[in-house]
């Protein structure tokens, strides 16, 4: 840190705004992050209503703004699918060949469809724009004197930033005031190297110096900072408005999606030709070929598959955010099913990260002379200069929550305020990996120039190596600390030193440190802790905790959590000290008993990711830092503190808690299984209706039988089966399992051949159940139309019971009745009044050519149905050790 960091205080609360620039809910973390900047008064920034003025006059800080899908536009992309276009070319046919009822009933299902499309992709839409509120980059920036967090896209010319380490510059800005400001420039300029900052007046007036930019990221240090140009008009926008264009590559899930697509098209139209041929020159009717060839090729066209998958993505984003949880990147809810290991942080993440003084252990002579717990009593006076150092030694307006304790302590328990007033911090030391240790040097008010007074409080060994305190006493100490981590607590070392002058030691061993004690510090774990890693042990997940604490403060918090179910703890806990002294394949052996990892520095959890992967798990990390970031993007699903995360970790991380807790990481597992399951379910479901509608539409044309289906019956089953699969199937609840079984193996395929297979098999049963039906009707005598009618509602019965066949994986038939689904019933009473009116209302029935049912093939088209589900079921139970679910 540099010289003379200080902090402003507003005074006033922190407010959360909307993107709307509604006040929201008050927060604490960005108050925390107020940066530094001189003792002068605070400016007020713009007024909310000079802001929107600008906002609307310069428009959004957007480099370029998200193209928002108008109903036009996706008209315009519907019509481009082969589905519909197939569509209005039988209805053209059917224009040539005098058939106007025929024709206005097809175009009739195009406007219908369009009209689903659009409502079901606005929804989609209202989603995400939601979540691109939720998920965009936030600023903290001072409206009408007060301190508020907003989206990054609403910032102005003229407002005030309030910088902190970690954080991404929403635009850029000149500088007002600087403390020890670096920021990474890279995506600019390419150079690695970061830049310091500084203002503008001191001796510097480079503006690359004075300036900070727009998507730079502030690597150390804060500062305060006017905002001179947004959007286009910044530095980055000027050279890089070809970022927008940059598409994101295809999941592998997207991948196997598109290429099944792709194969089915090729096939249904090669065939399709095929029938067109084979129709015309043996009956020589062409434009009825070219009737039946469209008909095969709608029945055969799986235009549903990329429907069904934009719709669970945006949906299944859109839960998880009711969780809490934001998910950054569709590739995300592939993974977490797979998860093996969950890597979480301590504090704030199994803990509240509400930090209080619970114990202080004075150390004066030779051993503890005298101690204090929270809720015993006032503070001893010899025990007050130990308050007092530690104090000295945190952040004027801290943010850390232990820094946070010591001056609540401070304000409850000292006879005045602390520091007193007229004190300056003339220097200091941050805390670095190679001294887990802060010190801060002040000068007292009235003190003689040169005379400094020197705190420093850190882990108890970073601070006893300041001290050079003999061997017995320092073991005494180190004794007493371990006895206060074993309590669960948080532990730090406090020391204090004189010093004279202004040459400043390089760093702090410099300085003749006494030992002044030790303070315990409490952070309660959550409550639903426990219950979350049980839950992560039975679904076959590792859990792992990996912290900056003392070993016996990881350890005590870890059994209190459920992670250590044995008595060896020491056998389960590695030190970044011994991690520091492994090899690779030394780090691979102990991974594979560790469970607590302690006193680690933000790279060597890079080192823990990379290994765990080298083993073969799938991992999940959680992180806060700007030093997270490389091993949150390593992970394979790296998870950042929304509440007290850095802008760097959640951009370099795929999922978001909103609310910092352990149990919501669980939630979004369970979820993200229940989000798989569900698209296997209507994946299964579209391969399985697709087998009767083409079988049905090309077993007449092979067996020389009346047509039971025309376009316009392939368009009704259309219209029925997209809603079924993109929104029935996606509001399934979960299975019971869902939770008590192992992750999946993450190279398994989504259409795995079992998958398939199972499919198709319940399709050959419908289509030879209503190939057979139809197939007697004529036999009977029955009329060509009345047998249509006949297969046509038994088909579609049959479907309704592959959908009920399709709604779990396990469990018998009478349970996929019983399982809560009001899109179901919504979607099954729409089906019928939509086929009560084909068969009832006399000119659709002729449109659809068919005939009144009579009493012995109405009564035989219901039992096709039944008869389906039996089978269907004794199959579910035949292979029911060979189910399709995810592995």
């Amino acid at each position: 840190m540099g010289t003379g960091a200080r902090r402003i205080d507003h005074g006033r609360q922190l407010v959360e705004k909307s993107p709307t620039g509604h006040p929201g809910r008050p927060l604490t973390r960005e108050a925390d992050q107020a940066p530094a900047a001189a003792a002068a008064p605070a400016p007020a920034g713009l007024t909310q209503a000079e802001a929107s003025l600008r906002l609307r006059r310069d428009g959004a800080n957007e480099l370029v703004p998200p193209q928002r899908r108008t109903p036009g536009r996706i008209v315009l992309e519907v019509v481009r699918e082969p589905m519909l276009q197939l569509l209005v070319a039988a209805g053209f046919v059917y224009l040539l060949l005098g058939d106007l009822g025929e024709a206005l009933m097809l175009l009739g299902f195009v406007a219908v469809t369009i009209g689903i499309t659009v409502v079901q992709e606005q929804r989609s839409e209202r989603v995400l724009e939601a979540l691109r509120d939720l998920t965009s980059p936030r600023a903290l920036v001072l409206r009408d004197g007060e301190a508020c967090r907003i989206a990054g896209r609403e910032v102005v010319r003229g407002d005030l930033l309030l910088l902190a380490e970690g954080d991404r510059v929403p635009a850029d800005a000149r500088l007002l005031q600087a403390a020890d400001l670096q920021a990474d420039e890279s995506l600019l300029t390419g150079e690695a190297v970061p830049v310091s900052k500084a203002v503008a007046g001191r001796g510097v007036d480079i503006p690359s110096q004075t300036s900070v930019f727009a998507g730079t990221l502030l690597v150390r240090g804060q500062g305060l900072a006017q905002v001179t140009a947004t959007g286009p008009a910044s530095e980055i926008g000027r050279i890089g408005k070809a970022l927008g264009s940059i598409e994101s590559p295809a999941t592998p899930m997207q991948r196997q999606t598109r290429e099944l697509v792709r194969l089915f098209s090729v096939l249904g139209l090669s065939l399709s030709a095929v029938v067109v041929a084979l129709y015309g020159l043996a009956r020589g009717d062409w434009l009825a070929g070219l009737l039946a060839g469209i008909t095969l090729a709608m029945a055969m066209l799986p235009q549903e598959f990329l429907l069904i998958l934009a719709v669970f993505m945006a949906m299944g984003a859109w839960r998880m955010s009711q969780q809490r949880v934001l998910t950054r990147r569709a590739a995300t809810i592939e993974a977490l099913g797979a998860a093996t290991v969950l890597c979480t942080d301590k504090t704030g993440t199994l803990t509240h990260n509400r930090m209080a003084v619970a114990e202080l252990a004075g150390m004066p002579g030779d051993g503890p002379a005298t101690g204090w717990r929270a809720g015993f009593g006032p503070l001893p006076v010899a025990l007050q200069g130990l308050v007092q150092a530690g104090i000295l030694a945190s952040e004027a307006d801290p943010f850390d929550p232990m820094e946070k304790a010591f001056h609540v302590l401070g304000c409850s328990m000292l006879d005045s305020p602390w520091p007193p007033a007229g004190w300056t911090l003339e220097h200091e030391y941050a805390l670095e990996p190679r001294l887990m240790a802060m010190t801060h040097a002040w000068r007292p008010a009235g003190a003689p120039p040169g005379a400094h007074t020197v705190a420093v409080k850190g882990a108890p060994e970073a601070v006893l190596s300041l001290c050079r305190l003999p061997a017995s006493q320092a073991q005494a100490i180190e004794h007493a600390a371990e006895a206060m981590a074993q309590r669960g607590l948080r532990v730090l070392g406090v020391a204090q030193a004189r010093f004279d002058g202004t040459a400043w030691p390089a760093t702090p061993q410099g300085f003749e440190f006494g030992f002044l004690g030790l303070v315990g510090l409490a952070d309660p774990l959550r409550a639903g802790v426990p219950a979350a890693v049980h839950e992560c042990r039975t679904a076959g997940i590792r859990v792992v905790m990996v912290t900056g604490d003392h070993p016996a403060t990881a350890r005590e918090i870890a059994r209190q959590a459920g992670l250590l179910t044995d008595g060896g703890a020491g056998a389960h806990t590695v030190t970044g000290a011994a991690l520091a002294a492994m090899d690779d394949a030394e780090l691979r052996e102990r991974l594979a008993r560790a469970t607590v990892f302690a006193r680690v520095l933000p790279a060597q959890k890079l080192r823990i990711v990379n290994a765990l992967k080298a083993a073969g798990e799938v991992v999940a990390m959680t992180g806060d830092g700007v030093n997270d970031a490389p091993c949150l993007k390593a992970a394979h699903i790296g998870i950042a503190m929304g509440e007290r995360g850095t802008d760097v970790a959640r951009e370099a991380s795929s999922l978001v808690l909103l609310d910092d807790d352990f149990g919501s990481i669980v939630q979004a597992v369970r979820l993200g299984r229940r989000i798989y399951d569900n698209l296997r379910k209507a994946m299964a479901f579209v391969f399985a209706v697709h087998v009767p509608i083409a079988g049905l539409t090309l077993l007449p044309l092979m067996m020389g039988l009346p047509l039971v289906f025309t376009p316009v019956h392939i368009a009704f089953l259309e219209l029925l089966i997209d809603p079924v699969c993109s929104v029935v199937f996606e509001a399934e609840t979960e299975e019971a399992d869902v939770m008590r079984r192992p992750p999946r193996n993450p190279a398994s395929p989504l259409f795995s051949a079992t998958l398939i297979a199972s499919s198709l098999l319940q399709g050959a049963v419908v289509l030879a159940a209503v190939g057979a039906f139809f197939l007697a009707l004529l036999h009977a005598a029955v009329p060509e139309a009345e047998a249509r009618a006949a297969a046509f509602t038994a088909l579609v019965a049959c479907n309704v019971a592959l959908i009920i066949e399709n709604r779990a994986f396990t469990g018998s038939l009478w349970a996929s009745l019983r399982r809560p689904n009001p899109a179901l019933w919504r979607m099954l009473a729409a089906t019928a009044a939509l086929l009560s009116a084909a068969l009832f209302i006399a000119p659709l029935r002729e449109l659809f050519r068919f005939a009144p049912l009579g009493l012995a093939s109405g009564g035989a088209t219901l039992a096709v149905p039944l008869a389906v589900l039996v089978v269907l079921d004794l199959l579910r139970r035949c292979r029911r050790q060979v189910r399709p679910v995810p592995a």
